[in-house]
């Protein structure tokens, strides 16, 4: 069993929260995209987020599930989570959902800006993989000119994501649909993670159009260790699938 990262508790966090409402609560949900940012601007500690749109099942597609959305937040010390997850804002929000899933991240690697803003402290750590489960964001503001070409590779690119053995689970999400587009994607390492990136030959030909071609105004790419996992995501234990040990009380 993989225990967690050696390292201080000081330093940002990232979370990754997925909350899925009944088909009763739709409008629950989506009201929350407008009416969550009065409160979330107040946060102590939390100095970055965006609330998120997912498309259906585990990939980007030009449909929307209206039962589930995203909320991708930095946080200036695992301190300041731990305080919000114990608010009584965030059991309400638990509450009203019929399912909540947050993956607690620590940066590793970087590059890119989301909206023009730098989400992360910089410059990105310079050590190896960890042995165990890494996530990974990908996030990019499609040139409206290249819509088209973009949303006609990525099936093909992303085919086989669903089969990777070493994948445990992904979601595809957005801010303004078409155009700002992103996926979060679990794995079990790091090795795992790279043979889906690098080892087929629609997913490097796509990444190669997207410079070659200039697909995007902006992008972000980011590599996390996953720290916990915290709540299920479809039905499903991804804490226990992960082969994480059980979090220390402090991160």
């Amino acid at each position: 069993m993989f225990t967690h990262p050696p390292g201080p508790s000081a330093g940002q966090v990232a979370t990754l929260t997925l909350n899925t409402y009944a088909p009763q609560a739709v409008r629950q949900g989506l009201s929350r995209m407008g009416s969550d940012h009065e409160h979330l601007r107040q946060v102590p500690g939390l100095q970055f987020y965006r609330l998120l749109g997912t498309g259906r099942g585990s990939t980007l597609t030009l449909s929307a599930d209206l039962r589930r959305w995203a909320r991708f937040a930095v946080w200036s010390s695992a301190d300041a989570l731990e305080a919000f997850e114990a608010s009584g804002w965030r059991a309400q929000e638990r509450a009203g959902a019929a399912e909540s899933c947050t993956a607690v991240l620590r940066p590793l690697r970087w590059r890119g800006r989301w909206g023009g803003a730098e989400p992360f402290e910089g410059p990105p750590a310079r050590t190896a993989d960890p042995g165990g489960p890494v996530a990974v964001l990908t996030r990019a503001a499609i040139r409206p000119t290249r819509l088209l070409r973009f949303w006609r590779a990525v099936p093909a690119s992303q085919r086989h994501l669903d089969s990777q053995p070493g994948l445990l689970a992904a979601v595809g999400i957005g801010e303004v649909p078409l155009v700002h587009q992103a996926t979060f994607s679990v794995w079990r390492s790091a090795q795992a993670m790279k043979a889906f990136a690098y080892g087929g030959a629609a997913h490097r030909e796509v990444i190669a159009r997207t410079h070659r071609e200039g697909w995007y105004s902006e992008e972000l790419f980011a590599r996390f260790a996953v720290l916990d996992i915290r709540g299920r995501w479809g039905g499903r234990d991804l804490l226990g699938e992960s082969g994480l040990a059980a979090p220390p009380t402090h991160l």
